[in-house]
């Protein structure tokens, strides 16, 4: 394979990536995540990192997304909006940046040949259809239970958080 063809980009849909990780009872560190997948990708050249989360105000998670910046990640925000949810009778808040996450995929596809794409959403199979109908090497990662199947089935590869815990899970030193 040659270096050309080796370029990397990750996106991460912090959101979707918060409740999995919950689910697991452990947390990635953004830092080792980058680390891992630049090892695991035979050397590939990460060309882009985006970390996509939704905000309670302007300030919220000001220290979190200082950090992800600092590693490098390209950080896209939106401000949460409250909704009446029918089925459990209350009030819930969610920022969905589903189409901000494909348009930076397709805004930047030129420059990678590899996407990780950090995400359980069934709303990206069109998308992750269209960029391997481009030759792009498409990689999820997310866990058991929050894995839709029209995604699992799109991508080239998946990955569970649980199968590379050791390497990606946040350790206090």
């Amino acid at each position: 394979m040659s270096f050309l063809m080796n370029r990397l980009s990750i996106f991460v849909d912090g959101n979707n990536m918060f409740y999995a990780q919950q689910k697991n009872g452990w947390f990635f560190d953004p830092r080792r995540v980058l680390e891992y997948f630049k090892k695991e990708q035979m050397g590939a050249l990460l060309v882009n990192a985006f970390w996509y989360t939704g905000l309670k105000d302007p300030q919220d998670q000001r220290g979190f997304r200082d950090a992800l910046i600092s590693l490098g990640y390209t950080v896209r925000t939106k401000i949460l909006k409250e909704y009446y949810d029918d089925t459990s009778g209350r009030y819930s808040q969610k920022a969905n940046l589903d189409i901000e996450i494909v348009i930076d995929m397709f805004n930047t596809v030129e420059q990678y040949d590899r996407v990780v794409l950090f995400s359980g959403d069934g709303d990206f199979e069109r998308a992750i259809e269209l960029l391997r109908s481009k030759s792009t090497h498409i990689t999820v990662v997310s866990t058991e239970g929050m894995i839709a199947r029209e995604l699992r089935n799109a991508t080239d590869r998946y990955i569970d958080l649980n199968d590379i815990r050791d390497s990606i899970e946040k350790v206090d030193y």
